[in-house]
């Protein structure tokens, strides 16, 4: 991916003008079988952007890590093809298929300082080494270790020790960067610095990443796009607003942030009933999955739901059911009132100011919400 304009490094000290440059990346049919009652992948299609940074998020098991192996070439297909920037890399090896690897526990090597650790991969390609020394130093800048390049990794924290192994898989100027839970180990502030970090890095270099995580917020705050992976299949791929705004299925809708669930027992129309309640539906927020045409369920997300203490306070075409407070929880910033919601008793969460207080555990309440903010799915 060397062109006119550099190393990845080197078009980073450019600024985050440079134009994407990243390769491209396409899955079709891919499948991997290891001959249990599924396939850990199972027939997935998936269309990497050049300079994307595309997200494979999902629960343990879902597909997701194996899916990144079947692209760094460490697993072998079952079925189905693997292209990069057009070409066929199914049947190579990793070494040739020239992508960058980061890993959760960093993998450096203890006896080497920094700058050899980041110059390995270069040293294993024959670079001159003045070019070594070059890149190296970019990419220290890069990850902000200058003047770390003699320390040991046992010198460093584990942050620094993620940054090292960062620019180590940067530093040759992969055709793209393949990142496998790499802050899974790290305490939760360092992971929310390191995710600035890496969001910086991929908006200066311009090159494509492909991260796994399970983690739904740090997906929510570092990609482009996010392939959401279910049981060896991707259940649905767009933003990360697409996916927790306009969830197509109700796994998505609960795997992506908090939810209140309705679940219906009659297909969508322009008004259903839900125990003594009529409800409107929002023709635009009905989910265009084949299986919400038969049996659905409404999603209300917590920050979409009102409290009132009496009816009359509901606001005109607003939907809306009975409730009891069971908990109040302060949050800082907000508060979460959890509620059981209709005669049934449903489990919901609703988010206030933090300022609310008037509100009383045990407290019956009317919840309630417009109908162009609740959404429609595939039960």
């Amino acid at each position: 991916m060397t062109t006119s304009t550099g190393t990845l490094a080197d078009r980073a000290t450019e600024g985050a003008s440079h134009a994407r440059s990243g390769t491209g990346i396409r899955l079709r049919g891919v499948t991997k079988d290891y001959g249990l009652a599924i396939p850990a992948v199972d027939d997935i299609s998936l269309t990497i952007e050049p300079g994307e940074f595309m997200t494979l998020l999902g629960p343990s098991g879902s597909g997701k890590t194996t899916t990144l192996n079947l692209i760094a070439g460490f697993e072998t297909l079952t079925a189905g093809t693997i292209e990069i920037d057009g070409a066929d890399v199914g049947r190579l090896p990793p070494h040739r298929r020239n992508l960058g690897m980061l890993f959760q526990n960093y993998a450096l090597f203890p006896h080497m300082t920094v700058a050899q650790n980041v110059a390995y991969p270069l040293r294993e390609r024959r670079v001159p080494k003045a070019e070594i020394a070059r890149k190296v130093r970019a990419v220290l800048e890069l990850v902000q270790l200058t003047g770390r390049d003699t320390n040991y990794p046992s010198q460093l924290s584990g942050g620094q020790q993620q940054r090292v192994a960062l620019a180590r898989a940067i530093v040759f100027d992969p055709r793209a960067l393949l990142l496998d839970e790499p802050l899974g180990a790290l305490d939760r502030n360092l992971r929310a610095a390191l995710q600035s970090e890496i969001r910086r890095i991929h908006r200066e270099v311009g090159s494509t990443f492909v991260f796994v995580t399970h983690d739904q917020e740090e997906a929510m705050n570092l990609s482009d796009r996010i392939a959401l992976f279910n049981n060896g299949r991707i259940e649905q791929v767009g933003t990360p607003e697409d996916l927790y705004r306009r969830p197509e299925t109700l796994f998505t809708a609960r795997f992506l942030g908090d939810s209140n669930v309705f679940e219906l027992d009659e297909p969508p129309a322009a008004r259903v009933a839900w125990e003594d309640r009529a409800w409107a539906i929002d023709g635009a927020t009905v989910s265009g999955h084949e299986g919400a045409r038969s049996r659905a369920a409404i999603v209300v997300r917590p920050e979409d739901l009102g409290i009132v203490k009496d009816e009359g306070a509901i606001p005109p075409g607003a939907n809306s059911v009975r409730a009891a407070v069971r908990d109040i929880e302060y949050m800082g910033s907000y508060r979460t009132v959890l509620l059981d919601l209709g005669t049934r008793g449903l489990r919901g969460r609703a988010r206030l100011d933090a300022f609310e207080s008037e509100l009383r555990v045990g407290e019956d309440v009317v919840a309630w919400w417009r109908p162009e903010r609740q959404r429609v799915v595939a039960a």
